[in-house]
């Protein structure tokens, strides 16, 4: 067996190692995203093709593969690009792929580099007789998604509302949703008496919408519509054609940068003193990870953490930490729930402090 069949891979070393590791790097790297819908018929060989080529690049993201198509979020070194490309069209299917660039490449997204099989390449809950992912809603440009934003369309948020809490377009419906699965029916419960009105759909790069847009076209939706590459793509455009922002705040990213700003508006407030502040962050106890807001003060009062117990949890030597993550059970739902709701949580377990 060649040396490259026997190339571990996964991901074996530890944060810091691989933090560490790319503070030392004397070049800089791109992130972006990109996905699609195509038929993949071994998800699992593809994985460990890409895994290989994709680590000798010295790629690293978070890449989802099912046999319904591909998912990807990653960063790429700036002298590895061309390479990379060649890789991503060597692919059947993959050759017209479009890429979504971030808007702040240099910063550090992922430390990394994951590849999973997965069922779906976006969990939605549907059953296959509920979309067809062939028949999706008209994909816009900047321009004319402005265009009809002014002309009165409705406008729908197709994301989770820890994303539209510091970022969305102006009068959009922001369904208050944990997950992409609860959001569909949601939205169509919403909207069912406007099936002949025009509806605008966004997310962060466009994933969500096709599936979106699918799933109304399925239940007699006549005029739907979709932003192409999500809010990433429409803040490239409006500043290149230099056209009026009609987006909100910042763009929720799932990588370690977490926002891109968008607007200087600052819509959300911190979870700990109600601040305005639209700054997420994981808490600074790793058994804990909470994904919260908190501004400076409130960084500098708690360490990094979202409440006095995590606190000082924190300071426990790491061997403790580790030994308490050990003795953990799994995760049950309400943990789960905390993780994705903090406001409620932090202010019950931190009282008045």
């Amino acid at each position: 067996m060649s040396a490259e069949k026997n190339k571990i891979l996964y991901n074996k070393f530890s944060r810091e190692d691989l933090k560490k590791e790319l503070s030392q790097e004397n070049f800089d790297r791109i992130t972006l995203s990109f996905y699609k819908y195509v038929l993949i018929k071994d998800p699992l060989a593809l994985r460990n093709q890409l895994f290989i080529e994709w680590d000798n690049l010295k790629i690293k993201g978070r890449i989802y593969i099912a046999k319904e198509g591909v998912n990807a979020q990653l960063s790429c070194p700036k002298p590895n690009w061309n390479k990379f490309i060649n890789s991503v069209h060597s692919v059947k299917g993959f050759d017209n792929i479009p890429f979504k660039i971030a808007i702040e490449e240099n910063r550090i997204s992922f430390l990394k580099l994951t590849i999973k099989v997965k069922k779906q390449i976006v969990a939605d809950g549907l059953e296959e007789n509920e979309y067809d992912v062939t028949n999706v809603g008209t994909h816009l440009n900047a321009r004319d998604w402005n265009k009809f934003m002014a002309n009165g369309a409705i406008v729908v948020d197709v994301r989770n509302h820890y994303e539209s809490r510091i970022g969305h377009f102006k009068d959009a419906i922001k369904p208050d949703v944990d997950t992409f699965r609860e959001e569909l029916p949601l939205i169509k419960e919403k909207l069912k008496n406007k099936k002949n009105d025009k509806i605008l759909l966004y997310c962060t790069g466009g994933i969500r919408c096709e599936k979106t847009s699918s799933y109304l076209k399925h239940h007699g939706f006549k005029d739907v519509n979709q932003l192409h590459g999500g809010i990433i793509e429409y803040a490239k455009q409006i500043k290149k054609y230099k056209l009026e922002n009609n987006f909100i705040g910042k763009n929720f990213v799932f990588d370690d940068r977490l926002i891109e700003t968008i607007s200087n508006d600052i819509i959300g407030s911190c979870d700990q003193c109600g601040n305005k502040c639209d700054d997420y962050t994981n808490c600074n106890y790793v058994d804990c990870n909470l994904l919260f807001i908190q501004c400076k003060n409130c960084q500098k009062k708690y360490d990094g953490c979202c409440n006095n117990e995590c606190q000082e949890l924190s300071k426990l030597p790491k061997e403790t930490q580790k030994q308490i993550r050990k003795n953990r059970r799994k995760p049950t739902l309400t943990s789960f729930k905390k993780s994705i709701r903090p406001q409620e949580n932090i202010i019950k377990r931190n009282g008045n402090s």
